[in-house]
């Protein structure tokens, strides 16, 4: 059987989304554990970033509830 990564894609769209969700979560655990820490290493450096900016008052901060009010609002629940 000779399937296409598009196919593949397209037949896992069709999945509920909780399945969908689980299939997500068994390919990101096949990854290569090498790539796992270089990635790892790139969210810390965004973390430190990020931190670094609110610290210095470059970037404010919102609230889960605030952001979770605006986000209601924008799609109409």
């Amino acid at each position: 059987m000779n399937i296409s990564v598009e196919q593949i894609a397209e037949e896992a769209l069709s999945l509920p989304s909780e399945a969908r969700a689980l299939l997500a979560d068994r390919l990101v655990e096949s990854l290569d554990p090498a790539e796992d820490g270089y990635i790892r290493q790139l969210w810390i450096k965004e973390v430190r970033r990020r931190l670094d900016e609110v610290r210095s008052g470059e970037v404010a901060t919102i609230s889960g509830e605030d952001v979770f009010a605006q986000v209601r609002a924008s799609i109409g629940r």
